[in-house]
């Protein structure tokens, strides 16, 4: 691995719209199931350097990262300024009055004192079928609400995941506040540039999910694929940090998960950069099917 030349991507912030800082490079707890694996996820994500904790309602964990970071802070001498907190609001929880509910009941599970930045993770409700009209409704007054909570202080950044041009196009047009961060499905068998492209144009960062791929559902195609690993070797690197490589280099933010600590240490150490070459082979591998919601057919 390269011990000169460009910063490394793990230590990077980014300044999002309204001038709050991210870590470029976060830590997801997506199926972290219990205590004890939350407990060893965050000591070994806190000694590699992460600052940034992505959770989320609907993983039903909130409660165990809050718990565990409230115990492991102080080891590493750090306190709650010095890490960044996402969560998000689900899918059954759409609408102004549900919103806020919801925000208290996430905030009350992490107790951490606040939350840095509540995403809208899906833009489908519950329950309501994918064509109806109600979803436009509900998410506009979900946005409304966590406009609500910005105002009043109680958050630093709002955002959503999974939202399409369409849906971003809703929300420019009817409220004042643009999300800061769009989190979607992002890795080399997955990507839409056309979302991209209109996140920048709009100052949204685009936050990447599954960029090993289908690696949480048990598909290991793309982090053993020859040519990932194939410029793996030629950088020394691994084919997990070829990946995340990829996107941050596109400035995609990363929140790539795992419970083992070999590989919490090697995804956060980022100092390589690829060849403009090797971004586009990349690019080329060739569409697959979306792995994660796909929020495409929701009116």
């Amino acid at each position: 691995m390269a011990t000169s030349g460009p910063p490394d991507f793990g230590k990077t912030n980014i300044i999002l719209k309204n001038g709050y800082k991210i870590p470029a490079v976060g830590i997801g707890t997506y199926r972290v199931r219990n205590y004890e694996d939350m407990y060893m996820l965050v000591d070994g994500a806190l000694a590699a350097g992460y600052r940034l904790f992505d959770t989320a309602s609907v993983y039903n964990n909130e409660h165990w990262l809050g718990a565990a970071l409230r115990t492991l802070l102080p080891k590493y001498e750090l306190d709650r300024r010095d890490i960044f907190i996402t969560t998000k609001l689900g899918p059954s929880d759409h609408g102004k009055d549900a919103a806020l509910k919801a925000f208290t009941k996430s905030l009350n599970n992490l107790n951490l004192g606040y939350i840095d930045m509540y995403l809208i993770h899906f833009p489908g409700a519950s329950k309501v079928d994918s064509k109806s009209p109600k979803n436009a409704e509900l998410r506009a007054e979900s946005w409304k609400a966590l406009e609500e909570l910005y105002s009043e202080g109680k958050l630093n950044a709002i955002g959503v995941s999974n939202y399409t041009v369409k849906h971003l196009e809703e929300i420019i047009s009817n409220h004042s506040n643009v999300p800061v961060v769009n989190q979607v499905e992002w890795h080399p068998f997955y990507y839409q540039m056309d979302l991209l492209d209109f996140c920048r144009k709009n100052s949204i960062v685009m936050q990447a999910y599954c960029s090993f791929g289908g690696t949480s559902n048990g598909d290991s195609s793309l982090l053993e694929h020859p040519l990932v690993n194939c410029i793996a070797n030629n950088h020394s690197i691994s084919a997990a940090q070829v990946l995340l490589l990829w996107a941050l280099q596109q400035g995609i933010m990363v929140i790539p998960k795992s419970t083992k600590s070999e590989h919490i240490h090697q995804n956060i150490q980022l100092q390589d950069r690829l060849s403009s070459n090797e971004i586009e082979l990349l690019f080329d591998l060739g569409l697959q099917p979306k792995i994660a919601w796909d929020p495409t057919s929701i009116k």
